[in-house]
């Protein structure tokens, strides 16, 4: 799982939209292919943008790419594109976009949309680290996570229980037949003290 690109995006309805921020990872690619990927991405990013209506979420895969995109739309006309391979899984990816949007309304002043070259917005860098690993990012994923360790433990241990249960069966065999030893060592005891009666 790895997300290539995180942006927010002013979209106003009927119009071109301007990316505000972003953030990449591109260590995945070699040198020469940055430039070409990062242009890739960033025209993937406006023209997902473009045809999501506004108040929408939607996924959009082109070739080893998913593009999932919030157009929150509002008084704002904000939205917000994450840029992952295949494997990144959805529900974190939309809890991504609507944080980084309420970030940004939050830090952000509307007035400086115009410029987006002003803009500081250095959490996006941090968002885009924090989701490489979505199952620490997302409380599900994670309990989901924590539950599928504490099933491998609980599988170890009944397999160990199981070993365990078969030495335990080896055991209860030798103290039945020292049992029987045990009988007799008595009952020669038991013969060898009779005929030496202390009084």
């Amino acid at each position: 799982m790895k997300v290539f690109s995180l942006a927010v995006v002013l979209a106003p309805p009927n119009s071109t939209s301007t990316i505000l921020i972003s953030a990449s990872d591109l260590s995945s690619f070699s040198f020469y292919q940055r430039g070409s990927v990062a242009e890739f991405l960033s025209f993937f990013t406006k023209t997902i943008v473009e045809r999501t209506p506004q108040g929408q979420r939607q996924s959009v895969q082109e070739n080893s790419y998913t593009a999932h995109v919030y157009n929150r739309g509002g008084s704002e006309q904000l939205a917000a594109v994450i840029i992952a391979d295949h494997e990144y899984p959805v529900r974190p990816a939309f809890s991504l976009l609507t944080k980084v949007l309420d970030d940004f309304i939050a830090k952000v002043p509307k007035a400086s949309y115009a410029t987006p070259t002003a803009i500081s917005f250095p959490e996006i860098n941090a968002y885009l680290q924090k989701y490489q690993d979505p199952r620490q990012a997302d409380a599900i994923m994670k309990v989901q996570q924590e539950l599928d360790e504490t099933k491998i433990v609980l599988h170890k241990t009944i397999e160990s229980v199981l070993q365990r249960g078969e030495k335990i069966n080896d055991l209860v065999d030798r103290s039945t037949a020292l049992s029987a030893q045990s009988k007799m060592f008595y009952k020669t005891a038991k013969k060898q003290n009779s005929c030496c009666v202390i009084m």
